[in-house]
């Protein structure tokens, strides 16, 4: 807490230095915007929404997307977009913290780079990203939009609210809306749907991978998660195959980032039939995997954002992130929540600590009675029944005791 207090400090002189230094100035139709969004995977595919508005609106503009390393494909398929520039954003890099100063040797670093852009207006999607923010003013943008927390603020020129339990989809959207000077009709943004498009070579490629499962509809579980406390056990995901395996004849394809391998092959020893493999495969031939299957399952996970954006029904197990905020950008009834019933759910915290991930169960004690409720009603949705009884686990024989 005391750390916090000094940074909004520290932030809030800063701002007040940079105001009478370099003065904000509007600019009646920004020509060249930049837009900073550090996170990973699917908090890149939230903001595809919020380029293309941006991009209709400002259709003369060059747009420049300032964006991890990590997650630049995504943007780089988007035609919304006419740069994609990296930067390694601390605390986002998922590496080692270092030492103290390198966060502020890198922003004075990329502060540097950016003033050559001579931008008119940067976009600070992600709300409490008080670098970003400050990246922004160091660089010299004249116009610098993005959320009114306390962090963000005093180095903002145009602060928009966050209103906590609304969609992030619809918070970047608001964000552009409020940037562009425009206001949405009574009903809100709409329906504006998450984008990532695959290849024909990507498509042949999931095609020649999914060749195995003849008439059998592929279904995909993707088994990881970003953080430990959100991992659903490997057991619980072999009673789930088996059932749709043996009730559904469904084809199951375990997907996984090659970090992932080892449980990717817990699953599959535990399977009754072979499943298939896509692990550390290419972003866009996995895309074109999940474009492929009838249904995807697994935790809140980027990847299961994917399988959204590319128009696939998903069932995503949400434990202690707010679904409200990061849940399925799609119809809810293609796109399906199960949520932990245990009442400190969501928390929204994911760094737990080895030693205190036993004291938090809300995904790994989630029954799979729930997850298969979901399953099967989605699968009915598709027309892919295969009689009238919901499944359920004890329909089948399953090496795995089941103990919810």
């Amino acid at each position: 807490m005391r750390q916090r207090e000094v940074r909004r400090a520290l932030l809030l002189a800063a701002g007040r230095l940079l105001s009478a230094v370099r003065p904000s100035r509007a600019v009646a139709e920004p020509r060249r915007v930049l837009v900073i969004r550090p996170d990973h995977l699917g908090d890149l595919l939230f903001a595809t929404p919020a380029l293309r508005l941006l991009r209709s609106w400002l259709p003369r503009a060059q747009i420049t997307a300032l964006v991890g390393p990590w997650t630049a494909e995504v943007l780089a398929r988007s035609s919304a977009v006419d740069t994609v520039q990296t930067c390694a954003f601390p605390w986002f890099d998922r590496q080692p913290k270092g030492a103290p100063w390198r966060p502020y040797r890198l922003l004075f670093q990329e502060s540097a780079r950016l003033r050559q852009g001579g931008y008119d207006l940067a976009l600070v999607l992600r709300f409490d990203h008080w670098w970003g923010a400050l990246l922004a003013a160091l660089a010299g943008v004249p116009q610098r939009v993005g959320y009114a927390v306390p962090e963000c603020r005093p180095v903002l020129t145009q602060a928009v609210p966050y209103h906590p339990g609304r969609h992030e989809v619809e918070q970047n959207l608001y964000l552009v809306a409020a940037a562009c000077g425009r206001a949405f009709p009574d009903g809100g943004p709409g329906a504006l749907p998450l984008e990532f498009p695959v290849t024909p070579a990507e498509e042949a490629a999931a095609a020649a991978r999914l060749a195995l499962a003849g008439d059998r509809p592929p279904v995909a579980l993707h088994v990881g998660a970003g953080a430990p406390v959100k991992l659903w056990p490997p057991e619980r995901f072999v009673q789930l195959g088996a059932v749709l395996q043996e009730r559904y004849g469904a084809q199951v394809v375990l997907t996984g980032a090659a970090a992932e391998r080892g449980m990717v092959e817990q699953v599959a020893a535990g399977l009754p039939h072979e499943p298939i493999r896509v692990v550390g495969a290419p972003l866009g031939e996995v895309a074109a995997v999940l474009r492929a299957c009838r249904l995807v399952v697994g935790v809140d996970s980027g990847i299961l954002h994917l399988a959204v954006a590319v128009g696939t029904p998903t069932v995503h197990l949400y434990g202690p992130v707010d679904a409200r905020t990061f849940g399925p950008w799609g119809d809810p009834a293609r796109h399906r929540v199960v949520s932990s019933l245990l009442a400190c759910a969501p928390c929204n915290r994911l760094d737990y600590p080895a030693a205190l991930l036993s004291a938090h169960p809300c995904i790994r004690d989630m029954p799979v009675e729930r997850v298969l409720a979901a399953v099967d009603a989605s699968w009915r949705q598709g027309g892919l029944a295969t009689d009238s009884r919901p499944a359920t686990v004890d329909t089948l024989r399953i090496g795995y005791a089941h103990r919810d």
